[in-house]
């Protein structure tokens, strides 16, 4: 059975004065987030160079128009002093190459975002590494369980480096590295999903399929049966509108971390 769709589980704060009245002391201020389009340079052509968008090469201008509304007038719970990008050679959705073995993340999961990142690999088949700089979530559920198996059959090492931030379903796809790292200071945001009528995941009876599309991903990415049910189980306790911030020690209670 598949994820009632859409699933919003992003740190996206929907509801203003919700989010005000329970996030924590370290989330009571949100940044807004817009959107910047980016562009690598190639030097090769007749033309002495030109400017190469990926993704509008992958999903035309009426996509790209589409994600740059929306996230205009979005916004997320507080992140900590990030990482930069760095230079980009190439730039797919929330992805940027920044050489031939290590992709950086920054951004949501979108329907588009598994797309994006198959063209990547075929792009870029030397990748080996996502480094997850502010990754707030996942605007398509669905979308984001596709995108953590991509990642797990890819053999791809996920890292959260000095500084970053990933929250939400952008914990899904940190999971699915075969091998995983965190800097001391990486931090892990987790709440339950709630769903298009605001249904969150303790709102549907414990024998709902819908519960086992999580555990079976979760069992897939090497937890066995026990810790799969109790990080399943923690990270539905924290409402929707709420934040639960973990450390990399926490999350060392349920998976290998290098």
């Amino acid at each position: 059975m598949g994820l009632p769709i859409p699933f919003f589980r992003t740190l996206i704060a929907a509801a203003l004065a919700a989010v005000l009245a329970f996030a924590p002391a370290q989330a009571q201020q949100v940044m807004t987030i817009t959107t910047t389009i980016s562009w690598t340079y190639d030097d090769a052509g007749d033309d002495g160079g030109r400017y190469i968008d990926e993704d509008a090469a992958l999903l035309g201008d009426e996509t790209l128009a589409e994600d740059a509304d929306f996230a205009a007038s979005r916004r997320y719970a507080p992140a900590p002093a990030l990482a930069t990008l760095g230079h980009a050679r190439a730039k797919y959705g929330p992805f940027s190459v920044i050489d031939g073995a290590t992709v950086r993340m920054a951004g949501d999961v979108t329907s588009a975002t598994p797309r994006q990142f198959a063209a990547m690999l075929a792009a870029h088949p030397g990748l080996k590494r996502i480094e997850m700089i502010d990754c707030p979530g996942s605007l398509d559920e669905e979308a984001n369980l596709i995108l953590a198996r991509a990642i797990r059959r890819a053999g791809m090492e996920t890292v959260v480096p000095a500084g970053g931030s990933i929250r939400s379903g952008a914990v899904e796809l940190w999971l699915a590295g075969l091998t995983r790292r965190a800097a001391p200071d990486a931090e892990f945001g987790v709440h339950s999903w709630a769903d298009e009528y605001g249904r969150e995941a303790n709102d549907y009876p414990a024998n709902d399929p819908v519960h086992a599309e999580y555990l079976g991903l979760y069992r897939e990415m090497g937890m066995d049966a026990a810790k799969a049910r109790a990080f399943y189980a923690m990270t539905n306790a924290t409402p929707f509108d709420d934040v639960r911030y973990l450390t990399r020690d926490d999350m060392a209670r349920f998976v290998t971390i290098h």
